[in-house]
């Protein structure tokens, strides 16, 4: 029996993938789209048993060559960019795609376990997994939102375990190919090992500069989720995969240059320090995302914690710090 993790090659996917290696599984079919191929190197060093193109995995899976072969799909293939306006390539990658998949789970009594987002909450300030929460900003948060609203339409006619996990500000490891879509973690590494400063977005809307908060979750506890559910067959249902916590851009970047700078053997420095020295500098809010922005994200992990998830999270202070340190190990290779 084969498990399936779609994107694969992708942030997310990849961790799962090298994850399950980790406990002796490497009869994964990795399915996800190459057609820019960077992200071939997040594969490197798991181990498959098979790549497949995603639309080739679909008609496979269509035609039935897939029929009794599969102990669980781990749906991790989305367009994750928050800013792409297509929406016809948008609800055909998300939506449409994962209908398919999901139809054939059913049909086959496969184990689903999906990735939706925090986008789907929009503006609003209560993160619950409730319809009266959900109003989306842009196409990418209304192809994850309509996906769920079709999920919980079909509750009572699933055959096997589904699960959709509403991912808030995943950071960590194998994002490099993500490019401006990935972590602000990974962009203010990059910043001030490159120029010794980061930027952030200037206040408004009743923040101040750079106090946006958003609920900023380790990739580490987002593939730990994944396997629990994984573990647990039996438990099904759509869940906020997040902290529980907010935390600043401020926060994120003051733990960013800390790591850089202990590893230097350099003495910490105070948020307030790092401003007046420059280190942390602010820029004008991008007029494309105004209206379409999240200034403010928390996850409520009632859900999560009744469906039996214990473990504690890592903060922005204990993930970012441990992120930079594999990044700095990285680089030094």
């Amino acid at each position: 029996m084969y498990y399936v993790v779609t994107g694969a090659a992708g942030f997310i996917g990849s961790n799962i993938v090298k994850t399950l290696n980790e406990r002796g599984i490497t009869d994964i079919i990795a399915v996800d789209n190459l057609s820019h191929g960077d992200k071939f190197v997040n594969l490197v060093d798991c181990e498959i048993a098979d790549y497949v193109d995603q639309d080739a995995f679909l008609e496979a899976v269509e035609a039935g060559e897939f029929n009794g072969a599969l102990a669980a799909v781990l749906h991790q293939g989305a367009c994750s960019d928050t800013t792409e306006t297509d929406g016809r390539y948008m609800m055909q990658n998300n939506y449409r795609y994962s209908r398919a998949l999901l139809e054939f789970c059913t049909a086959d009594e496969v184990p689903f376990i999906y990735a939706s987002s925090a986008a789907v909450y929009g503006a609003g300030t209560t993160f619950k997994e409730a319809r009266a929460c959900e109003a989306p900003l842009n196409v990418y948060g209304y192809s994850k939102f309509l996906f769920d609203q079709w999920v919980r339409r079909r509750w009572g006619e699933f055959t096997a375990q589904v699960v959709g996990q509403r991912y808030f500000n995943v950071y960590g490891e194998r994002e490099q190919h993500k490019s401006r879509m990935a972590s602000v973690a990974f962009h203010f590494f990059n910043q001030y090992r490159t120029a010794g400063s980061v930027r952030l977005f200037e206040g408004g809307g009743g923040y101040g500069n750079g106090e946006q908060r958003r609920d900023f979750v380790s990739i580490e506890d987002v593939v730990r989720i994944n396997l629990f559910f994984l573990d647990h067959p039996g438990k099904s249902g759509i869940f906020n995969v997040g902290t529980g916590t907010a935390q600043s851009f401020n926060e994120v970047a003051e733990a960013t240059v800390n790591a850089c700078r202990k590893a230097r053997k350099e003495a910490p420095l105070a948020l307030a320090e790092m401003q007046q020295q420059g280190i942390i500098r602010y820029i004008a809010f991008p007029e494309e995302l105004k209206g379409k922005y999240q200034s403010y994200t928390q996850a409520d992990i009632a859900a999560l914690r009744a469906a039996g998830y214990a473990a504690p999270f890592l903060t922005v202070e204990q993930g970012v710090a441990r992120y930079c340190e594999r990044l700095l190990q990285r680089a030094a290779r």
